[in-house]
């Protein structure tokens, strides 16, 4: 599928800042999985969100130096792979993500698919 084309990313809320504030080798990584997202693949790192039942919720997940980072993002549109949120995980119990999270998750996931209908609307044939 080398002919596919690459998928824009959009970063939804303060993605991008937040990536930006990690450490150079997890935001090195995070950018190697989104690259995969952005051609159509998985990376191995990437796993499906729970409680995102069929909506392409995907999470990366990276450790670095006793710290455990995590991005969130959909491949639910054809449009663009949605940056949904990048965070690093505060809570040391449990493997769940936490629950402000989890809203922050939802809310961009419809922020994104407003974005997916207009980016259709303007590019109709695209």
């Amino acid at each position: 599928m080398m002919n596919q084309k690459e998928k824009p990313l959009a970063w939804l809320g303060g993605s991008k800042k937040d990536l930006m504030t990690l450490p150079a080798g997890v935001r090195k990584f995070f950018g190697h999985a989104l690259d995969f997202a952005q051609r159509g693949e998985q990376h191995n790192a990437a796993k499906v969100l729970k409680g995102f039942a069929g909506a392409g919720v995907l999470e990366i997940v990276e450790d670095d130096r006793g710290n455990t980072y995590r991005a969130a993002y959909t491949v639910k549109f054809k449009e663009a792979v949605f940056v949904l949120h990048v965070f690093q995980k505060k809570s040391k119990s449990g493997i769940a993500t936490p629950k402000p999270d989890m809203d922050i998750i939802r809310e961009r996931l419809k922020v994104a698919e407003k974005l997916s209908q207009e980016m259709r609307n303007e590019y109709p044939n695209d």
